[in-house]
């Protein structure tokens, strides 16, 4: 009886284990949603992104679903956590960015088009620039790197470089390429510009480097304008700001590139291959959007 009742108890113990260890990693299909919540967590409420998750959810029928408001800082420390766990966590997600460099991550298919075809980061000036400061216009107009390349700048600050040390970093790194930037250039010595950005890791890369070749080379006084996506645009429609090498293009910042369009000068692209969606660890199960519907 002794001998049966411990083997009782380990069977016992041993179906507890099973079930609570099955409880918090690989989610399956069926359990995702309370797994997480029915949260996808997102950035900040003005970023485009957060418009295309929102509509991802009434594209693919997601009614129990929420994309939670917040910061790109506050979504990557959702996502560290989480990912440290081996628990399940769903994001709003782009490349070029530093996380997916740091963990195993996989974008949800998007077969119904939700997040749109691959994008391109472009610099936008405001009228009149080229005739009030033509040497930072060209340069502006020339700037162009690699998702490569962002990507060094966005892992030094994430290792705890500042961000304008990394950027000056990889400027004295890679002469080669900023000098084709600059070349022929006129100085124009103190200056001034205004270049507004948004707080995501890898516009902060830009527009530090854009920073510092304007100083550096152009002998321009750049002050940088974080606000967040609504205000930059408008802000540089209204001459407040100069430039911006953060625009998302064509689908993020589509209806402020619209709005705006009229008093802005688009110079391009500055950076190919980029890419919106949703993100996951590779560790769990699930691979579409679709997959996050009740079953």
């Amino acid at each position: 009886m002794m001998k049966a009742a411990k083997m009782l108890l380990f069977a016992s113990l041993t179906g507890l284990l099973v079930v609570t260890g099955c409880s918090k990693d690989n989610a399956s299909e069926s359990s995702v949603g309370s797994s997480v919540k029915h949260q996808i967590i997102g950035i900040d409420p003005g970023a485009g992104i957060m418009k295309q998750a929102d509509q991802a959810l009434k594209d693919y029928e997601l009614t129990d679903w929420k994309v939670v408001e917040g910061s790109s800082a506050a979504m990557a420390a959702a996502l560290d956590k989480a990912y440290k766990a081996k628990e399940p966590i769903i994001v709003t997600g782009w490349t070029p960015h530093w996380m997916f460099a740091k963990y195993d991550l996989k974008y949800l298919n998007d077969p119904k088009g939700t997040f749109g075809k691959d994008e391109e980061i472009h610099t936008i000036a405001r009228k009149g620039l080229k005739e009030a400061a033509a040497s930072a216009y060209a340069m502006l107009d020339r700037f162009e790197w690699t998702p490569e390349d962002m990507a060094v700048v966005m892992s030094a600050v994430v290792d705890g470089k500042k961000p304008e040390d990394a950027a000056a970093d990889w400027v004295k790194g890679n002469a080669t390429k900023v000098n084709t930037w600059v070349k022929d250039l006129t100085p124009e010595q103190g200056k001034k510009l205004k270049l507004a950005y948004v707080a995501w890791d890898s516009e902060i890369a830009s527009t530090n480097v854009v920073k510092t070749v304007l100083e550096g080379k152009l002998g321009y006084k750049v002050e940088m304008l974080q606000v967040e996506a609504g205000p930059m645009w408008a802000g540089l429609a209204d001459g407040s700001a100069d430039a911006i090498v953060a625009a998302w293009l064509p689908t993020t910042h589509k209806d402020y590139f619209e709005k705006y369009a009229t008093k802005l000068e688009d110079l391009g692209a500055n950076l190919k291959g980029t890419k919106l969606g949703l993100v996951v660890p590779a560790y769990m199960t699930i691979s579409s959007i679709e997959d996050l519907k009740a079953k």
